[in-house]
């Protein structure tokens, strides 16, 4: 049986190439994004270790103010320490040396006055660190900067990444925004370990005093770095420095160090990064695994007579079920096998996509592992035994005597057939009723997905009624088509089931899309709804969406100095531990809030919040935090109070969480940053006459854009833009799954028709008419198939966004030109997977295909 398995592989194998080719790009994608992933966890891996060898502790704050969130560095954001303790502690037993270590916020601008960096990578800067045993970076060229005197640009190192994308070269006078912009002269650039910096991270580095001056605070630094003495361990030094340090104050191994940063970056973006890749690489399995299942299910069916001999001949029921089982394994492994090796340049394709994008990923040779191959063929080989497991079982049922009679693939049922249909209705009933109950995302997620499976399963019953009124309406009832549109009309509902089973994987990538694409233009429509309930001003200053960028506040303060400005208000976010968790905030001067947005104020005035007398909560944190209790806040700093709750507001714009005047923030944050200024401009005074005036007035901290209203509201969107469009590129493979599954259907059809073809040929169907039955059949099946993911994804998106719409603002739209273009995408795709089938029906033989049995 063994033999007979392998054989039909190799003399069928022209049947099994759409099999083969779903399983190569399922397993691929699979195994590119764990390849990716691997990759860059050993890159950092690697680039931390060589970076920090030579520290042997770290001193730093027991005060953990967040471990995560806006601003917060590698390895959590702490509370600073004494600089001069790195003093006391340089005569420790067995310290070598001992140095501060300032770690903040600097915008780098290159030559053309731009801010340099990409999306996401933070823009950081700090003290140069005199000890190369200490200093992360290296110098590659140029010398390490010194104090000069005041009124001179200070002089800094950058590192060598921004300087190529800053164009940027040593004797070069460039500004550095901390938020306050520096002028800085650049006297030397430097390496991180092996490379010019970690990905598109921009460094700057000054003295300690400058580094003081507009960083941090006079006498204070983040953290403490310690080199041991030749000879001395890493456990030692820290057992020394621990007995030397204040209260408040602790020591771990520059091991511990290390491995915390890493591990913060698996945590903020390797966990994440993962997973948005393996869901797209999920659903190209799920894809694949229907179009396999459906391949199976037709070729058994085409085999029913041979597998009838077999059972004549004496082979049993277990033996025919492992002859399909391991022939469909041996398939998956070989196109698994083949999968892993395309990995590596879907690896190297999802790089290029990020850093197109503007999320550039540190470079590197791939790292291929032992794990990644073991997964990939585990589950490329699972998930083809698995589609082929119903057909497979369904061939070990066939009786002896069927190979006295013939048998299509409308023959071979299942005895799960005739109960598929009430189980999908009570499916269908019940995770409807459940999408609607909501409730909350696991209630709204197990709908869902229970109104999923029973599409699946209700295919069948919906595919004849569905594509009888699609062929009408499409060929206007047979009058565009004439006779080739009434054939494929009657050939795609003659079997249902297979109709329904073809069109299923194209449904579900359209499904993905259509979820992605509605979900996408819900939150758009919702941020651009909520600036027009909330802005009151006429123009705005905003900073970069990714990155952790901010404005300086001085900006807000010289837009007020600009004629015909009534008022300009910067409003900014940080990180603070409130109510013993860390929380995002917003602060803002709340005594011209009014004059910037719109509050919704629930209960309490904003002007309880003026100087810091109070804090304002959202609708859904005064659930914890009502109006009149008071709430502990731990500021960035330290340092910590109790604060009465003045204020609860809707969510409403930035203003979600928590809201703080920016008194109290600024009193207790070393780098107060802006993430928006908002003008107001005086009456008489029109966009058109400020905005030039307003636009000279920001040059110096890099050429933010000013916008008006509505440019404001679709920079707020556009992040949503990037990740869909970045999704949409993901999602090609599925779809790209779906159409092949769709080919390799018609290619099966066409050979099991082949004396039916014949037969029309001989009584006078041309060849173009073939070609067009062909054509007509695909394009009413990838019609059906587009039509059932439109309304699944539509529904399914309406319930994220009613879940979500819980605990947020997004309110359900979908846009009929996007839906509309969606279906007629789906059509055009269905034609073109029909090009090779009709084509080779179109050129079967005539008298050959009639004697063909």
């Amino acid at each position: 049986m063994l033999t007979i398995a392998l054989r039909n592989l190799t003399v069928r194998r022209r049947r099994l190439i759409g099999t083969f080719l779903a399983v190569f790009l399922g397993v691929a994608f699979l195994a590119g994004t764990l390849t990716l992933n691997a990759t860059l966890s050993r890159n950092f891996d690697n680039l931390f270790a060589t970076a920090d060898s030579g520290v042997a502790a770290v001193v730093h704050s027991d005060t953990l103010i967040a471990s995560s969130g806006t601003g917060t560095p590698l390895g959590g954001l702490r509370a600073p320490i004494q600089s001069q303790l790195a003093d006391s502690l340089r005569t420790v037993p067995g310290v070598a040396d001992a140095q501060p270590d300032i770690v903040g916020y600097g915008q780098l601008l290159g030559a053309d006055g731009k801010a340099v960096g990409g999306n996401g990578p933070p823009r950081t800067a700090g003290n140069w660190i005199p000890s190369a045993t200490l200093n992360a970076y290296h110098l590659v060229s140029g010398r390490a900067p010194r104090d000069v005197p005041a009124g001179q640009p200070v002089e800094a190192v950058i590192n060598r990444g921004a300087a190529d994308s800053g164009h940027l070269r040593i004797g070069d006078t460039a500004i550095v925004q901390t938020p306050l912009p520096v002028r800085v002269t650049i006297v030397g650039i430097a390496g991180f370990g092996t490379q010019g910096g970690i990905g598109q991270v921009t460094y700057t580095g000054f003295t300690q005093s400058v580094a003081e001056k507009y960083i941090a605070r006079p006498g204070q630094a983040s953290q403490i770095l310690i080199a041991a003495k030749s000879g001395v361990s890493q456990d030692s030094v820290v057992a020394a420095v621990s007995k030397a340090l204040p209260p408040g104050v602790s020591a771990i191994s520059g091991a511990a160090y290390t491995k915390a940063t890493t591990d913060a970056i698996g945590t903020a973006f390797l966990t994440f990064f993962k997973g948005f890749l393996l869901v797209f690489a999920a659903v190209a399995l799920l894809v694949a695994s229907f179009s396999i299942h459906n391949t199976y299910t037709i070729l058994i069916a085409q085999r029913t007579r041979e597998n009838a001999l077999l059972r004549a001949l004496g082979a049993s029921r277990s033996q025919i079920l492992r002859s399909s089982l391991g022939e469909a394994a041996a398939l998956g492994l070989a196109a698994s096998a083949v999968g892993v090796v395309g990995g590596l340049g879907i690896a190297q394709a999802l790089k290029a996509l990020f850093d197109a994008a503007g999320f550039a990923l540190p470079a590197g040779g791939l790292a291929v592992t032992g794990s990644t191959i073991a997964i990939a063929l585990l589950v490329g080989v699972g998930v083809t035994a698995l589609a082929a497991l119903s057909p497979a079982v369904r061939a070990s049922r066939v009786a002896p005597l069927a190979a006295l009679r013939e048998a299509s693939v409308g023959e071979t049922r299942s005895g799960f057939g005739r109960v598929r249909t009430p189980i999908g209705a009570v499916l269908l009933v019940g995770g409807v009723a459940l999408a609607v109950a909501g409730g909350s995302l696991a209630m709204a997620g197990a709908g869902a997905a229970a109104t999923t499976v029973a599409v699946v399963m209700l295919g069948p019953v919906a595919a004849r009624g569905a594509v009888r009124v699609l062929g009408a309406v499409v060929t206007g009832g047979g009058r565009l088509a004439g006779t080739t549109g009434v054939l494929a009309r009657r050939n795609a509902a003659r079997d249902p089931r297979r109709t329904s089973a073809t069109a299923t994987a194209l449904m579900v990538g359209v499904a993905v899309v259509t979820l992605l694409t509605v979900f996408a233009t819900s939150v758009k429509a919702s941020l651009k709804s909520d600036v027009d309930r909330s802005f009151v001003g006429d123009l705005a200053v905003s900073a970069p969406g990714f990155g952790g960028g901010g404005l300086s506040p001085q900006m807000a303060a010289d837009l007020q100095k600009v004629p015909g400005v009534a008022a300009a208000v910067g409003i900014g976010q940080g990180t603070a531990s409130i109510g013993g968790s860390a929380e995002n905030v917003t602060f803002a001067d709340t005594g011209k809030l009014d004059q910037a947005v719109s509050v919704d104020v629930r209960s309490g005035s904003v002007s309880a919040l003026d100087g810091g007398r109070a804090v304002g909560v959202s609708a859904s944190e005064a659930k914890k935090h009502p109006l009149g209790t008071s709430v502990s806040v731990v500021y960035p700093d330290g340092s910590a109070s109790t604060v009465p709750v003045g204020l609860v507001y809707g969510p409403r714009g930035s203003f979600n969480g928590f809201l703080l005047d920016t008194a109290m923030w600024s009193a207790h944050a070393n780098q107060v940053t802006d993430t928006s200024v908002i003008v107001k401009l005086a009456p008489g005074t029109s966009i058109a006459a400020a905005r030039p005036a307003i636009a000279a007035a920001v040059v110096p901290y890099g050429s933010p854009d000013v916008q008006d209203r509505q440019q404001y509201a679709d920079a707020q969107a556009s992040g949503v833009d990037v990740v869909l469009t970045i999704s949409y590129v993901l999602l090609v493979l599925a779809i790209v799954i779906a159409l092949a599954g769709i080919a390799n259907t018609l290619a099966l059809s066409v050979h099991e028709r082949t004396r039916e073809l014949g037969l029309l040929r001989a009584v006078g169907l041309t060849r173009p008419q073939t070609r067009a039955l062909v054509r007509w059949e695909s394009l009413l099946v990838a019609l059906f198939g587009t039509l059932g993911g439109v309304a699944l994804g539509t529904f399914l998106a309406w319930t994220l966004v009613r879940a979500a719409g819980s605990s947020t603002a997004i309110a359900f739209e979908a846009s009929p030109t996007t839906l509309a273009l969606i279906l007629a995408a789906g059509a055009v795709a269905g034609v073109g997977a029909a090009a090779r089938p009709a084509r080779r029906a179109a050129r079967l033989d005539l008298l050959g295909a009639i004697a063909q049995e």
